[in-house]
């Protein structure tokens, strides 16, 4: 069986051992389950990492406190996602020769950043603390900052939504720093040794 009846996903291996059970790669044809695993731990897992794509696109916009951009156009749009992904991953094939899940696969790995700060309160100040980030974390952020980098590159400008995408997922698996996804995880990861 292969994702979109198109491309094989049977032999991508996950190369960073903290996500690797956090990235699920079983073969399915279409990457939508209808929310069925919602009401087991860790559901999310339980989805392919095409879905949780899918399911980010939905969600684009509001970034932080800061509402520049709404997600009101995609909500629940889930045909428009299938078939944006679907010629991202085409784009994605064109352009570096190789099988574009295990690129998308790479380019989540090499986004997911390692450390975050919070904030702890003593003797009523506030400081940074660095803290690691959880499996789970990683890959939600990292997938979050590159649909986040696609739609501001795209939103009210000429670039198509799936150009957007396929350039943030080959910068950030080339970890280039056009990449927006690999640009925050570095800031991250810098203001963590800082607060070290």
């Amino acid at each position: 069986m292969k994702l979109f009846d198109t491309w094989d996903i049977s032999g991508i291996k996950v190369s960073d051992p903290g996500i690797q059970r956090y990235i699920n790669l079983n073969q399915v044809l279409v990457p939508m389950s209808s929310g069925r695993n919602v009401k087991i731990k860790f559901h999310k897992s339980h989805y392919t990492i095409i879905e949780r794509l899918m399911n980010k696109l939905n969600i684009p916009g509001h970034r932080g406190k800061k509402h520049k951009y709404t997600s009101g156009h995609n909500t629940g749009k889930k045909v428009k996602h299938y078939n944006l992904i679907f010629k991202t991953l085409k784009l994605v094939e064109e352009r570096t020769k190789k099988n574009p899940v295990e690129v998308f696969v790479k380019a989540v790995e090499n986004a997911a950043p390692r450390e975050e700060i919070t904030a702890i309160e003593y003797g009523g100040a506030r400081y940074p603390k660095a803290v690691e980030c959880s499996p789970q974390r990683r890959i939600d952020l990292a997938l979050r900052n590159m649909v986040q980098g696609a739609y501001a590159a795209s939103f009210n400008k000429k670039k198509k939504a799936f150009h957007a995408l396929a350039d943030e997922i080959i910068n950030a698996y080339s970890l280039n720093m056009q990449s927006t996804a690999i640009a925050k995880k570095l800031e991250l990861e810098r203001q963590a040794d800082s607060a070290r």
